[in-house]
């Protein structure tokens, strides 16, 4: 049976009857759109990270779109971020009218550059958006100084990073506000699409709950604002109101298998196989575990020999990407990013990721290691 780097099945039938039983419960409510599940998800995931307000919403992509919005971005400003990302971050800023600019990423990390974002910041400059990529945090101390200085808005784009922390902060309470995807490969995932914008301000978190609901308040029919439809999903909710009781559970179980794969494959690094670098201050939550190598796409298709099936992320960094082609970049200009994209690819990691499993890959990528 072939192995994915992504598996929910073994989840599943561990947590079955607590899932089910949450579908149960909100079918037998008789409120199926907004009810006690969605208020009562929100009201836990701003407690988990010890902020005012959650607005659930329907996936995350719109979470980085209303999110942007509701910091008052809009057509006419420009929103720094990476490109090394996956592609719906930059789908949302587009889609909330403003335009990317994008900065490099660093060689031992893959995250933003914190270094060049200055250099990035023109008058038409409203936003930064730093990707909290594959499960530990951007440096953000040189990001709020730049925010700070030039009148300008963070949100922290954590859809990799729940849980994790930067010198003790949680991902989510650093920037201004803070977009979530529930998806269900992430940290924290539902089994269908959500996602959520946190924040303190009284004020953002009034303008995302109408950006979400049409623009309405409290009288349905009524729009104070043009807003859209994306309301979080009342199943989905429910159940990642209990899946959220389970986060730091599913967090060590991450960080238990990114330990075996140190163990296991840390002494390659003379092959050519680099593991994750952990920054000083973070804590790493390995929502994808990824490693390097200058040969990347040989030992993947070796791989499949062992019934190993591996991701990449990401293959095709958005600046090179035909949809964002009126953006002007062009391959040369973000050299890091492009050579990642050519080296980079991801080992299985889920909590429930057995450890024959665990020992399969590492006997596996070794054996082709030695052979290539």
């Amino acid at each position: 049976m072939t192995m994915y780097v992504w598996d929910y099945l073994p989840e599943y039938e561990k947590e079955r009857d607590d899932l089910l039983e949450a579908v149960d419960k909100v079918f037998s409510s008789g409120r199926l759109i907004l009810g006690e599940s969605v208020r009562g998800f929100e009201r836990e995931f701003a407690d988990y990270h010890g902020v005012a307000h959650c607005t659930g919403v329907d996936n995350g992509t719109n979470a980085v779109k209303l999110g942007l919005e509701a910091l008052g971005v809009g057509p006419g400003d420009e929103v720094i971020t990476v490109s090394n990302t996956a592609a719906p971050t930059v789908v949302a800023i587009v889609g909330a009218g403003a335009t990317p600019v994008f900065v490099d990423v660093r060689e031992e990390d893959f995250l933003m550059d914190t270094d060049q974002v200055a250099e990035a910041i023109t008058p038409r400059t409203k936003a930064i958006v730093p990707v909290h990529l594959y499960g530990q945090c951007v440096d953000m101390a040189p990001l709020r100084e730049l925010a700070d200085r030039h009148g300008l808005v963070i949100l922290e784009d954590c859809a990799q990073a729940h849980g994790a922390r930067h010198h003790g902060w949680l991902a989510g309470t650093m920037g201004h506000a803070a977009a979530f995807s529930f998806y269900p490969t992430k940290v924290l995932g539902a089994y269908g699409d959500g996602g959520a914008v946190i924040t303190s301000d009284d004020e953002v978190d009034a303008d995302l709950r109408r950006l979400r609901y049409y623009g309405m308040e409290d009288v349905y029919y009524v729009v104070r604002s043009p807003g859209h439809n994306s309301r979080l999903d009342e199943v989905q909710a429910e159940i990642l109101r209990r899946k959220l009781r389970r986060l730091d559970q599913y967090i060590a179980g991450r960080r238990a298998v990114a330990r075996r794969y140190e163990e296991g494959l840390g002494d390659l690094a003379d092959q050519g196989l680099l593991l994750p670098t952990v920054n000083p201050g973070n804590t790493h939550v390995y929502y994808v575990y990824v490693v390097r190598h200058p040969r990347r796409d040989d030992i993947i298709e070796a791989l499949k020999r062992y019934d190993i099936s591996l991701n990449i992320s990401y293959p095709w960094p958005v600046h090179t990407m035909s949809g964002f082609s009126h953006l002007g970049y062009k391959e040369g200009m973000l050299p890091v990013t492009e050579r990642l994209a050519k080296e980079i690819f991801s080992l299985p990691m889920y909590p429930s990721l057995s450890r024959e499993r665990q020992d399969k890959v590492i006997s596996a990528v070794r054996e082709v290691l030695r052979t290539l």
